[in-house]
């Protein structure tokens, strides 16, 4: 299965570590800002205000995180990561990510998601709209 959908994250100085190669905890930070992305573009339309923390509405919380890493990624100005969808369940779904840079895959990992109604603080099913425009996005 391909990446359908990539964004850039740059690295920025501070993801360096002694060694010279970014830290391993900002692989987390750069499949949030991948997956963040990946659902402004295909559930948001583009608009990234329906993530917005205000306190009503759906949002999405981490309930598991992996992470694979392959090779260090050194001072570079970016890498490419790819998000995919493989499936989604009732009130959760799994994000697949790959991390590359110019010479090729860094970072492998996958999140699990639960969709959460923020009004209630308790888990809720996919919204229907939500399930619609990924399931568009990643089978058809």
């Amino acid at each position: 299965m391909s990446f359908e959908f990539t964004t850039a994250v740059d690295i920025r100085y501070d993801d360096l570590d002694t060694y010279g190669h970014v830290n391993n905890v900002r692989y987390g930070t750069y499949f949030e800002e991948a997956r963040i992305d990946y659902l402004a573009e295909v559930v948001g339309r583009g608009d990234r205000s329906f993530l917005a923390a205000d306190g009503e509405g759906t949002g999405i919380v981490v309930a598991n995180l992996e992470i694979d890493y392959e090779r260090p990624v050194r001072s570079v100005d970016s890498v490419t990561v790819g998000v995919r969808v493989p499936n989604l369940g009732t009130k959760s779904f799994p994000f697949e990510y790959e991390v590359r840079d110019e010479a090729g895959v860094v970072a492998t990992g996958e999140s699990t998601q639960v969709t959460y109604d923020r009004e209630a603080e308790a888990p809720q099913a996919i919204p229907d709209d939500w399930r619609d425009a990924i399931s568009q996005f990643e089978w058809q």
